[in-house]
């Protein structure tokens, strides 16, 4: 790993195009916003830990890049070789970088701070911007721990529209985006992401990143579970046998079978509710099947009222109907925020409670978004030049949505939830407030450490804060 390699092109020379006699500058970033009317912050510190802490920048690695970029630009005079080598030298390859950042887990509204980064050292001011292209990856985990928040919300309502309690809401959207990732490293932050959350992974990457960078034991669990080709491996004729064989090598305990190889109707009406029927309603644990084809809407319904018709019904307190303890139901296909918040109004609808109902997602819960689905951004905002102190933000008449923040600024919390102050516009309001920014990393040290237990707690506590739920 080479962080002089892990930055846009162009920023490789960009010591050399800001203004000589500049000693400071001061970057931010935020969500700007898009459908979720807050976001839950997170992964600034496994970025910051993983890639930003301790001595990260030897001798060997400025060689390899002065290469590399006079190669790539097929010029020497871009890449600032011999400043980095002063920075080496002067620093021992550490970060001359303060990194405030929001406490993780914390639920804020677009258009407010989230991180700042600042440059402490007046001979290398560029190496914030430097890094920009790393430190806005906590676009992703944000992302994804906010789609989370709001997926748990949403499937929270319909428990408590349906009735039963909410003690198995941590299990209730299950990851199934392992597979489905597009890296090793985006399957262990986005799973970590999810399971701030929620508890229930088969993304094992994020359950060894919780463990690694945020002082997790278990962070999350699964069950035994078959996939297609247990099935067909049996033969066609053999479906009975594999659902059979299920029952018999797990005889305890929840597992899960799919069950649409073939025929759903014929699996979930003739073999379980048949055929095997005795062997599931005698069983000393729960049987959740898997009907993983077709459309959720229409298939979901029919596989509880097949499964009520077999099993047995009783009705809640609200009056809702609940299947046999022995048997419940998960849906993964198709699954990503819109449609498991539809698909849970759908069966409530029909007079089922929700815990009847588990849900399971891959790609659409992990690969679905992109750095623009919270509109997030990094901006400079203020540098020091030959001494005097200048506020900068840029303004595009095109648009004006894109109007980014100058000078420095603070997070603070309000009764109605939490505003940024602005030194330039509210210069004593400013001086004045407390700041819930907190100095993450400093000159190379990572200076503050959450745990999941912790950021999981903070999660809970806003659960209930007044934001609509998309």
């Amino acid at each position: 790993m080479n962080l002089l390699l892990m930055t846009d092109s162009y920023k490789a020379g960009h010591a050399r195009s800001y203004p000589p006699g500049m000693t400071n500058m001061y970057a931010y970033a935020e969500a700007r916003g898009g459908p979720f009317p807050a976001t839950v912050f997170f992964g600034e510190q496994y970025y910051r830990e993983r890639y930003l802490a301790g001595a990260v920048i030897r001798p060997e690695d400025v060689d390899e890049a002065e290469a590399f970029w006079t190669a790539h630009f097929g010029r020497d005079d871009y890449f600032p070789a011999g400043a980095w080598r002063r920075l080496v030298a002067a620093h021992g390859g550490r970060l001359p970088l303060r990194i405030k950042a929001v406490p993780e887990g914390m639920l804020v509204p677009p258009h407010n701070v989230l991180m700042t980064v600042e440059s402490t050292d007046s001979d290398f001011p560029w190496v914030v911007t430097f890094f920009e292209t790393l430190l806005l990856k906590i676009w992703y985990p944000t992302t994804i721990a906010t789609q989370s928040f709001f997926i748990r919300r949403r499937i929270k309502a319909q428990v408590e529209r349906s009735g039963g309690g909410v003690g198995g809401l941590d299990f209730m959207c299950h990851d199934f985006g392992y597979r489905g990732c597009s890296s090793e490293e985006t399957a262990a932050i986005g799973a970590a992401a999810h399971l701030l959350s929620f508890q229930g992974t088969d993304t094992v990457a994020g359950i060894r990143l919780l463990q690694e960078f945020y002082g997790a034991e278990m962070a999350a669990h699964s069950i035994p579970a078959t996939e297609h080709s247990v099935i067909c491996a049996f033969g066609r004729d053999g479906e009975a046998d594999a659902f059979a064989h299920q029952l018999a090598t797990f005889p305890t305990g929840t597992i899960a079978c799919v069950s649409d190889t073939y025929d759903v109707f014929n699996a979930v009406e003739r073999l379980w509710g048949g055929a095997l029927h005795g062997s599931v309603a005698g069983r000393d644990g729960r049987l959740v099947i898997r009907p993983d084809s077709g459309d959720p809407m229409e298939i979901v319904p029919w596989c509880l009222d097949a499964l009520g018709r077999r099993f047995g019904v009783t009705t809640n307190a609200k009056g809702f109907r609940v299947l046999d303890d022995h048997v419940r139901v998960i849906q993964g296909d198709g699954m990503d925020f819109a449609s498991i918040g539809d698909l849970y109004a759908k069966i409530v609808d029909l007079g089922w409670a929700a815990e009847n109902l588990t849900v399971g997602s891959g790609g659409g819960l992990l690969q679905k978004v992109n750095r623009d689905t919270c509109g997030f951004a990094f901006k400079a905002s203020e540098v020091t030049v030959d001494g005097e102190v200048r506020p900068i933000s840029k303004t595009p008449v095109t648009d004006l949505s894109k109007r980014s923040k100058d000078g420095r600024m603070k997070l603070v919390r309000r009764d109605d939830g939490y505003a940024t102050i602005l030194q330039t516009q509210e210069p004593d309001k400013y001086a004045a407030a407390d700041d819930l920014l907190e100095t993450t990393f400093e000159n190379g040290a990572s200076v503050r450490t959450e745990t999941l237990e912790g950021i999981r707690a903070r999660v809970r506590e806003q659960e209930g804060m007044a934001f609509p739920t998309p």
